[in-house]
């Protein structure tokens, strides 16, 4: 028998098309319910968020925030990756897509759902005694209650060990003082986890927000996260009682752990700002006309989108990659600044690449391109700075730590 005349074994199957909107075929990765908890997300998000947000965005203000937040609880969407307590304990895969789809709508709604579950939960769920499990997650995981998540200081950002706020015994009660800054949820939350130095070390307090001596102004002036809710925590002389310390952690690895379950969120997000600012400019290069035909049939500008598409499905790669190391136990901390650092890095640049191909109109709030290129400005900065996830990085690569 010729070469030529010999079959395989097994016919292949039919190329599926291709996609431009899912050019790896990533979905093909995902689970019926995995795809059930993104389409259930994203049609909230075209719902309640995306007729509305360029408006809350130019007007700096996130309206309606108590209402948005019991309605993410409603879909499942706050704490949604724990356990118990009203959680929907759905998997760490699941809680990345929801975070993509909700950043695809606007950082600030990610932020929002992020530090409420990532953070103020997660924090009270992993350290927390099991009065305050019960006193506070079922009404946060249903957005009754809104959380903040109190770490950084005014002159204490990258370097948390050097925090100046400070609680001191007083017989059975705790007196807290200090000052936190660039507080996500801070002036509509209930709860306020706070993390403080006492004589015993670092350790964290579930701060109800109705004590006296607590206040929370809201930031305003900012060119950034507009439509997210920014405040200082300011604590004077706030009296605790003996029951209000989170019992399960004393030093920073309390606080830090908390942030890495919280980046990890940021790894699906930025992806779904880059999403949303390539899908713009791909659908303005088939329409917009210059030189008597579409600019998407220009080489320059085909070279962008190539670019673009490859840096934001391979970062969704590496998103989906971590999240299955996660749900298996096996994500290191390490890992999470790897995805941090190069997820929200490349989606700025499809962002800026974005806004080249629309032109002046990249820059109208018409458009969602500016709005995720600003916001994020402050998602590159927060949860870990660039340099800090660069240390993070050379420290595991080389074994030398170069933090001082």
């Amino acid at each position: 028998m010729s070469a030529s005349s010999k079959q395989p074994a097994h016919q292949p199957a039919k190329l599926p098309s291709f996609d431009p909107r899912d050019p790896l075929g990533v979905d093909d990765l995902l689970a019926p319910e995995d795809l059930a908890v993104r389409d259930t997300v994203r049609a909230w998000a075209a719902d309640r968020v995306l007729p509305y947000i360029a408006d809350w965005y130019e007007k700096g203000e996130l309206p309606g925030i108590r209402e948005l937040a019991r309605e993410l609880g409603s879909i499942g969407a706050l704490g949604m990756s724990l356990e118990g307590y009203g959680c929907a304990g759905a998997s760490a895969v699941q809680y990345g897509l929801a975070c993509l789809e909700l950043e695809a709508a606007d950082s600030g709604i990610r932020s929002l759902v992020s530090v409420q579950g990532s953070l103020a939960m997660y924090a009270i769920r992993k350290y927390g005694s099991e009065e305050q499990k019960r006193h506070w997650l079922p009404s946060m995981a249903s957005g009754e209650t809104i959380g903040c998540f109190g770490l950084t200081e005014p002159d204490h950002g990258s370097d948390p060990a050097a925090m100046r706020t400070y609680a001191k015994k007083d017989g059975t009660d705790w007196v807290l003082s200090g000052r936190k800054m660039w507080i996500t949820n801070g002036s509509v939350a209930g709860v306020a986890v706070v993390w403080a130095r006492t004589d015993e070390g670092i350790r964290g307090f579930a701060v109800p927000t109705d004590s006296p001596g607590f206040s929370a102004p809201e930031i305003r002036h900012k060119w950034s996260l507009r439509a997210s809710v920014t405040s200082e925590l300011v604590m004077d002389d706030v009296r605790l009682p003996a029951d209000a310390v989170l019992p399960g952690v004393t030093g920073l690895k309390g606080p830090l752990s908390c942030l890495s379950h919280a980046r990890y969120g940021i790894v699906w997000g930025a992806m779904g700002a880059a999403r949303s600012s390539f899908e713009a400019a791909l659908e303005y290069a088939k329409t917009r006309e210059q030189f008597g035909k579409p600019i998407g049939g220009f080489q320059l500008t085909q070279a962008k989108l190539a670019d673009m598409a490859l840096e934001l499905h391979k970062g969704i790669l590496l998103a989906h990659h971590l999240g299955r190391r996660m749900d298996a136990g096996t994500l290191r901390p390490e890992q999470v600044s790897f995805g941090k650092l190069n997820n929200v890095r490349e989606a700025i640049d499809i962002c800026r690449t974005a806004r080249t191909i629309l032109g002046a109109n990249g820059i109208s709030l018409e458009y969602p391109v500016m709005r995720h290129a600003t916001n994020l400005e402050s998602v590159l900065t927060y949860e870990g700075t660039v340099e800090m996830h660069q240390l993070v990085l050379g420290k595991a690569l080389t074994g030398l730590d170069a933090f001082r």
